[in-house]
């Protein structure tokens, strides 16, 4: 079934943010909208009218239509018109968190203020929703003003920004991701920001001018929820969210006579669209002061000899990586996760020898400074090893350079570097390793693989022989296998039977 998000926010009768522009961004990501309209606005390109709250009564019904039928995985709120809407939510959110066997996530975006500058609500609500909403919500995606009207930090550098979302912290809200749109800092970039306590994720990208803007936050915090409803996380959501928008108002048009509305263009599918992971050692981290300062980002390792890896076999002894190589195998990985082990050196370079002997490449796991010594053909790291292996070591040895990713915001951070190859994984769930919470399935493998066309691409991750053909069928470049082989009855016809399946989708 499609994930069920619930809008709780109002309607913009110009059909440019509000519930129509949530509906719109839901839909683009493949989940199911349903609505709460807490207000009828009179609205059209050029301002704001009216505003017309429906009551308690109308709520409560339609709050009671849902839950009986369509209970949702994520609850989106947007415009609450007065206090007793507060009060009201803020009820009806503690007793689904408290009473559903699945509570829902909540992502909020504050809507008080339109982009013309009008208040949309009818009183002050900001007292009621720091002491009875905020202490409810998963995810608020607030934009400068409303960052600098909830906790008081005007926002006039990376410093305050991090202030404001421990303001948001303390006020109860799970993750705070602060939107750059009206933050000039560097001049030219739109800078976004997340974080929940203990992490933070900073995107940037030059500023898009585009006259026509209407609904961004709306579609941003929508497209939040979606990614969420997904079961993405919130890094990914945070990363998705930015390219949607991004990809929108670049063809975003006028309709009627003042500012048109974002258009809504589905799933982001064009690597242009989507912003830079902004790095400690990049330039951006050093104008955003991100720390460790004397790490710069080190890119653009040796080529990969072709796009197509074929069959990858990942192994954790030089027996069997000689097996497969002489199966045919021309890709393949030592993977010994016992850094202690007392014949590591040895393996490392028998392993080297077994690739030139067999004219295969072979990467060493982990164990870059041994694959430097010995001369190996390339090494193949984690995300976790990108803050701690000497990359410009790597580099200037001429190795080849593999990164394990793990969905969106991995991808787009491992391309800071411009490795030999990028792996997806896990695609399925698998014993080798821990996996939970990152099993990524085919239909994030098929966005995967197009916006990283110019790499060589490596799925892993629980597949074998039936499930080989289904994850080559999305073109990604390279299949990679651990117990397909080594738990086979006969190897070698184990190694022949996934080559062929792979072969038949190329």
């Amino acid at each position: 079934m499609k994930s069920i998000i619930w809008i709780i926010a109002g309607s913009d009768s110009g059909g440019g943010a509000g519930i129509q522009a949530d509906i719109k961004a839901i839909e683009s990501f493949g989940g199911h909208a349903c609505t709460i309209i807490t207000a009828l606005t009179a609205q059209n390109s050029m301002g704001v009218d009216a505003i017309n709250a429906v009551s308690i009564e109308v709520l409560e019904s339609q709050f009671s239509a849902l839950e009986s039928d369509m209970p949702a995985n994520v609850i989106k709120i947007g415009l609450l018109a007065n206090v007793q809407q507060v009060e009201f939510i803020a009820a009806k959110l503690a007793h689904f968190k408290a009473q559903w066997e699945t509570p829902p996530l909540v992502v909020y975006d504050p809507v008080a203020v339109a982009s013309s500058g009008e208040a949309l609500t009818e009183d002050d609500i900001i007292p009621t929703l720091k002491s009875t909403l905020l202490p409810l919500v998963d995810v608020i995606t607030p934009n400068t003003q409303e960052t600098q009207i909830l906790t008081g930090h005007y926002l006039i550098g990376p410093s305050a920004v991090r202030d404001a979302s421990e303001a948001f912290f303390n006020l109860g809200v799970g993750a705070a991701m602060i939107k750059g749109g009206h933050w000039d800092y560097p001049q030219g970039y739109c800078i976004d920001y997340c974080a929940v306590p203990g992490q933070e994720y900073w995107l940037g990208n030059e500023k898009i001018i585009a006259p026509h803007s209407h609904g961004t936050g709306c579609s941003f915090a929508s497209s939040v929820a979606a990614c969420l409803g997904l079961g993405y996380p919130l890094k990914d959501a945070f990363i998705l969210a930015k390219a949607y928008i991004n990809q929108g108002l670049k063809v975003s048009v006028r309709i009627g006579q003042g500012i048109g509305p974002v258009s809504h263009c589905g799933f982001p599918q064009n690597l242009a669209d989507f912003p830079e992971v902004i790095e400690a050692g990049s330039w951006l981290g050093k104008e955003l002061e991100l720390e460790p300062w004397d790490r710069p980002v080190i890119s653009g390792f040796a080529a990969s000899e072709t796009q197509q890896l074929g069959l990858y076999a990942v192994v954790d002894s030089c027996e069997w990586l000689k097996i497969c190589l002489e199966n045919g195998i021309k890709t393949a990985q030592l993977r010994i996760k016992n850094s202690e082990a007392p014949d590591l050196a040895e393996q490392v370079k028998t392993a080297i020898a077994l690739g030139e002997e067999f004219s295969a490449q072979v990467y060493i796991n982990d164990h870059w400074q041994l694959a430097i010594e010995h001369g190996a053909y390339g090494v193949h790291l984690g995300q976790e090893d990108l803050d701690s292996a000497d990359l410009a070591a790597i580099k200037q040895a001429g190795l080849r350079l593999g990164l394990s990713t793990h969905g969106f915001f991995e991808m787009l951070r491992a391309h800071n570097y411009q490795p030999s190859y990028l792996a997806f994984g896990a695609i399925y769930p698998t014993t080798t390793k821990d996996m939970t919470g990152q099993i990524q399935g085919l239909e994030k493998l098929k966005h995967f693989v197009p916006l990283m066309a110019d790499y060589p691409t490596v799925a892993i991750g629980g597949i074998d022989l039936a499930r080989a053909p289904e994850v080559a069928a999305t073109q990604v470049g390279s299949v990679a296998v651990v117990r397909a082989i080594t738990e086979a009855a006969d190897p070698s016809q184990a190694i022949n039977l996934l080559q062929a399946a792979i072969k038949r989708q190329h």
